[in-house]
């Protein structure tokens, strides 16, 4: 069974909290406002530097995210979570970037990548069989290296939801919210994600990727 249900107990307490800061922010506590900043701002960072790779940028995407939730927290609504609201600003603003210097982002997969490829779930990037077999466990780290190279040569909007999904380990539904799309879109998109992992994988994976 997948890890992200078990998860999301704590998810729904999390975002609890998450509201009563953002509520007191919204009453003029900037107090709760740097509270918000403290619990996001490594995971933000390694949301734009998982898009972008280069650090400097996602340095700047990561405050450039905080300065527009700061301007633009009185509008929030609560009826999506607030990391589902910051986590569409951080992906539109690293989109923007990728757009803007018309190139292809690196995505840092290294030690999440090495640890799916020795805890992987049957719904993820690569399958359980991976580790019934212990020479394909000796070859771990080049599939590691593979996938990354892999992850790479996708375009923007594949690479992004396959972010979400296997790295963030969002459900479809936040996905969908995030970036504004339908939860059918966003099916198809890691539908097509997989396959062209599995087409640039298959000789590591001999079929192993779960194409949905």
């Amino acid at each position: 069974m997948s890890n992200y249900k078990k998860e999301a107990p704590d998810k729904k307490a999390e975002a609890k909290m998450d509201l009563e800061l953002v509520r007191r922010c919204q009453a003029g506590d900037e107090a709760a406002f740097g509270a918000l900043v403290c619990r996001y701002q490594r995971k933000v960072f390694n949301v734009a530097l998982s898009m972008v790779k280069d650090p400097e940028d996602a340095m700047d995407i990561a405050q450039d995210a905080f300065i527009k939730v700061h301007r633009y927290l009185g509008s929030f609504q609560g009826t999506s979570s607030f990391y589902t609201w910051l986590y569409r600003i951080v992906v539109n603003l690293c989109i923007d970037h990728l757009r803007r210097t018309g190139r292809y982002a690196s995505t840092n997969f290294d030690e999440k990548i090495d640890h799916q490829a020795h805890m992987a779930e049957g719904n993820g990037v690569l399958s359980n069989r991976q580790d019934t077999n212990p020479s394909k466990m000796l070859g771990r780290k080049e599939l590691a290296a593979q996938i990354r190279v892999a992850v790479e040569a996708l375009p923007p909007y594949h690479r992004t939801v396959i972010v979400m999904r296997e790295i963030e380990g969002m459900s479809y539904a936040e996905i969908a919210r995030a970036m504004k799309v339908s939860k059918g879109t966003i099916m198809s998109r890691l539908h097509h994600a997989r396959k062209k992992l599995q087409r640039a994988l298959g000789d590591y994976l001999e079929d192993s990727i779960a194409v949905e």
